[in-house]
């Protein structure tokens, strides 16, 4: 399975928001982290692709639109395997088990994006 997340990457990790409610204490993933889940797992929900169970491996390529906030490969990763278990692409993102060569591919000032694609762990990924 292959398909494109369009709009600025982001991690949750990067400017997290602390709340205080009396006793109660919580980190909140920063606004640009809910806004880029929020169309990212529309967009995903749209395209109507079926769950996958069991382990998958994956690969997951960034394009950003400029060099602000640039954000660290890792929290990319994290955010968009909660995306993919969010938007119901995968049951459960501790079944990833490989990210190949995921990797920051540069800048795309245009289109900034996240070309994701998923296969099951114990199959060649093909193309």
């Amino acid at each position: 399975m292959k398909f494109v997340i369009t709009g600025r990457p982001a991690t949750k990790k990067n400017s997290s928001r602390v709340v205080r409610r009396g006793n109660f204490t919580r980190v909140l993933p920063s606004e640009a982290f809910i806004k880029y889940e929020r169309d990212a797992v529309k967009q995903i929900k749209a395209l109507q692709l079926p769950t996958i169970t069991g382990p998958v491996q994956v690969e997951f390529l960034y394009w950003l639109p400029d060099r602000r906030w640039w954000p660290d490969l890792v929290g990319l990763l994290q955010a968009t395997s909660d995306i993919l278990q969010t938007a119901g692409i995968i049951e459960d993102d501790k079944w990833i088990l490989c990210y190949n060569l995921s990797r920051i591919c540069g800048l795309d000032k245009e289109n900034p994006r996240a070309i994701i694609k998923i296969w099951p762990a114990f199959e060649d990924k093909g193309e």
